[in-house]
């Protein structure tokens, strides 16, 4: 199963598109003729197995790395046909926030924000002060921050300068690694709350790798599993929880993924199938 929509010629085309990817690190294959599709406006979540190749995907959708083999188009561009000027471009308009945030440990906040305006080109500088404090108040941090170091914030903290530096050239792509990954309950759902705002006020299209039960079912419009080098299922939650796949059975159908799954709206639930409604053991944290 794989839920990969068609396109009619009037409609517009995906804001990502992989098709016949081929993956090899030498002997070793990784991706093999794998297709994904992510429409305008999605939250996709791209979960699989250890090894699996869902931050080599993003790799190659970022443009980071190369397939073998294979066609990936992002926001409508071949990226093996273009320049590396017009490559550059297509990239300034994604964002990334790696899984531990990844800020430059010498560099203050601000200057971690201000980082990929940089490097666009000159910036007056008040113009460049107003949109990093901006950012920095769009992620919900005070701007008394700005001019701290990576080393005096917390893990959540981190995180949310990460996302700042991430939406910092207003992106219409946001690639999320583990976003919650370190955080507790409440900050982890907090994060969850600040992404999904940002999405709305930015009109973001996001692809986010994460094994998170809860963040998935929040945030995601769809759900793709890497499994077999492919993308084996791409769909609604209650539809993956569906398949008839190993990986698919153990990670959904266990008992954190079904506590997941039974939080649930109703009428989606009403589309599981019966495993997905046994009895959660009581000693089953989020």
């Amino acid at each position: 199963m794989n839920s990969l929509p068609t396109y009619g010629a009037n409609a517009a085309p995906p804001a990502i598109e992989v098709r016949g990817l081929l993956k090899r690190y030498g002997p070793a294959i990784v991706h093999e003729d794998l297709d994904f599709e992510v429409r305008h406006g999605e939250v996709i979540s791209l979960v699989g197995g250890s090894g699996a190749g869902k931050t080599t995907l993003v790799r190659q959708i970022l443009g980071l790395e190369s397939p073998t083999a294979g066609t990936i188009r992002v926001l409508g561009q071949d990226l093996s046909k273009l320049s590396e000027r017009d490559a550059r471009l297509i990239r300034a308009r994604s964002g990334m926030l790696f899984q531990r945030g990844a800020l430059f440990s010498a560099m203050s906040v601000f200057d971690n924000i201000a980082q990929p305006i940089r490097e666009l080109g000159h910036v007056p500088p008040d113009l460049l002060h107003d949109l990093v404090m901006l950012k920095i108040e769009m992620v919900g941090l005070s701007t008394r921050h700005a001019q701290k170091m990576p080393a005096a914030l917390s893990g959540g903290m981190i995180k949310r300068v990460g996302i700042a530096r991430a939406i910092a050239l207003e992106p219409e792509l946001l690639f999320l690694d583990e976003p919650t990954a370190g955080l507790d309950p409440q900050a982890s759902e907090e994060f969850v709350e600040l992404i999904a705002g940002l999405r709305r006020a930015l009109d973001l299209t996001v692809v986010m790798v994460t094994h998170d039960l809860d963040t998935m079912t929040s945030l995601s419009t769809r759900v793709a599993v890497l499994a077999d080098r492919k993308v084996i299922v791409n769909a609604p939650l209650e539809q993956v929880a569906c398949v008839d796949h190993p990986f698919i059975q153990e990670y959904f159908l266990g008992a954190r993924g079904r506590r997941a799954l039974q939080a649930l709206p109703a009428h989606r639930r009403a589309q599981l199938p019966e495993a997905a409604m046994e009895p959660v053991p009581a000693d089953i944290a989020r």
